[in-house]
């Protein structure tokens, strides 16, 4: 069923713009609290990250579930993934975050958790979306839900993570810079890593409604970069506004993405005898990930962009490790869902096992140049069924054969076309890029 509100990760917007606005988020709360109320009794969690607007969307969301009758416990600042496993532990009937993610202070949205930590199935968000078309009403007020603060929901989820690696690990004199940027991570990952022992020196942890992911976090790992350099630091480790992606940076000053952490993870869990089922990743995986794999007799499968299709793969092949160049990475021996902390305790615990640093790690898996260029758009554009773009496809496919790939593809959360080409020679990448790019300019003009 094509979904009206949903999107690939939940609902997400710019801020005062239908949907991200004050009355629909308390629609949006009521909707789901009729839906969780039919369901039986119990409580729903909310958590946000770090933006302004998180108090405002709080407000309307608690006001929307009490309105149906349903209890709210309030999380405050709190990552995504911190939320997916509270939702679980405490047996909520559900979990709520306000974030989007790496985006600007100025979008925001909303996601939901089942009461086992993964996105919401299909039928649920139908049942949400027809009552946000139906007339809203309050139950009796006797039947009113109320809301309570989680005063130790910080403190759970930092044990959590510090348990997802063996108490064996101890990361004394290592030198860790950490970037939160500025979002629902600051009052948490600096813990987790000085708990194991690190000696951590903390940037992008100073959030102030406006700075969430700005110039800073994993999505702009300069400001990591020069720290880890400055501080002549073993590692950098990048988190996104709400702490599901991870960058890293090795001592070297080079930036480590997703794809080859996810490699140097499941290197480490073949070694020790732990890998299950095929690697998970993406249409954006790079060839190169690929080819490592490969290489170390490991199957790699992709999914369509976004983490809510590499688990459904995982879940469907029975594969405990996947993800996305951009640093979403799911450990599902470990969590249910991306979790930027806990990927980067399983690297600083191959680090500390192979007494290799992370520069030497991601040598076993060679990247390919990746051009990726994201053009504005106002509009759908059905790139699939125009000619002289699929000519130009082909076109760019023949001149890289085997050795490259290239993808067009509109994004899930954001109004960009993305132009994606790989391949052996950075030149021709770059060109082949840049000619695919200005012909899907003139669609879209046109």
């Amino acid at each position: 069923m094509e979904r009206k509100y949903f999107g690939t990760d939940g609902i997400r917007g710019k801020v005062g713009e239908f949907p991200i606005t004050a009355d629909f988020l308390l629609k949006l709360g009521w909707a789901a609290g009729r839906v969780f109320a039919s369901e039986g009794h119990g409580f729903v969690l909310v958590g946000k990250d770090t933006r302004i607007s998180g108090y405002m969307f709080e407000s309307a969301l608690e006001a929307g579930l009490s309105a149906a009758g349903v209890d709210t416990r309030m999380l405050g600042p709190m990552p995504t993934p911190g939320v997916a496993y509270l939702t679980r532990t405490l047996r909520a009937k559900a979990g709520i975050v306000i974030s989007a993610s790496h985006n600007p202070y100025y979008d925001n949205g909303v996601k939901f958790f089942s009461v086992q930590g993964t996105k919401l199935p299909d039928d649920i968000e139908e049942k949400i979306e027809y009552y946000i078309d139906s007339p809203m009403t309050t139950v009796e007020s006797s039947e009113l839900g109320k809301a309570k603060r989680v005063v130790d929901a910080s403190g759970r989820y930092i044990e959590f993570c510090k348990a997802s690696i063996p108490t064996r690990f101890d990361f004394s004199g290592m030198k860790v810079v950490v970037d939160c940027a500025n979002g629902a991570t600051y009052h948490i990952a600096p813990h987790v890593f000085s708990e194991v022992g690190a000696e951590v020196i903390v940037i992008g942890a100073d959030p102030n409604g406006l700075n969430i992911n700005d110039d800073c976090g994993a999505t702009k790992p300069q400001k990591l970069v020069a720290a880890v350099l400055a501080h002549q630091a073993d590692i950098g480790i990048a988190l996104d506004g709400d702490g599901d992606r991870l960058i890293m940076v090795d001592h070297k000053g080079e930036v480590v993405d997703g794809d080859e952490l996810i490699y140097i993870i499941a290197k480490s869990k073949l070694t020790a005898g732990q890998l299950v089922g095929p690697v998970v990743g993406t249409l954006m995986t790079n060839l190169g990930m690929e080819h490592g794999l490969d290489r170390l007799g490991v199957r790699l499968l992709r999914a369509k962009v976004g983490d809510r299709y590499v688990l459904e793969m995982m879940a469907d092949h029975d594969g405990i490790l996947g993800g996305e160049s951009s640093g979403h990475i799911i450990c599902l021996d470990k969590t249910t869902t991306g979790d930027g902390i806990i990927a980067a305790l399983q690297v600083l615990a191959e680090m500390y096992d192979s007494g290799k640093s992370l520069f030497e790690l991601k040598l076993g898996m060679q990247k390919y140049p990746q051009v990726l260029l994201n053009i504005k758009t106002g509009k759908t554009v059905d790139l699939s069924n125009n000619t002289v773009i699929q000519k130009a496809v082909s076109a760019a496919e023949n001149k890289l054969g085997d050795k490259g790939r290239v993808l067009l593809r509109a994004s899930g959360t954001e109004p960009l076309i993305r132009v994606m080409v790989e391949g052996e020679s950075e030149t021709l990448v770059n060109n082949l890029a840049q000619e695919l790019a200005e012909g899907v300019k003139k669609v879209i003009d046109a």
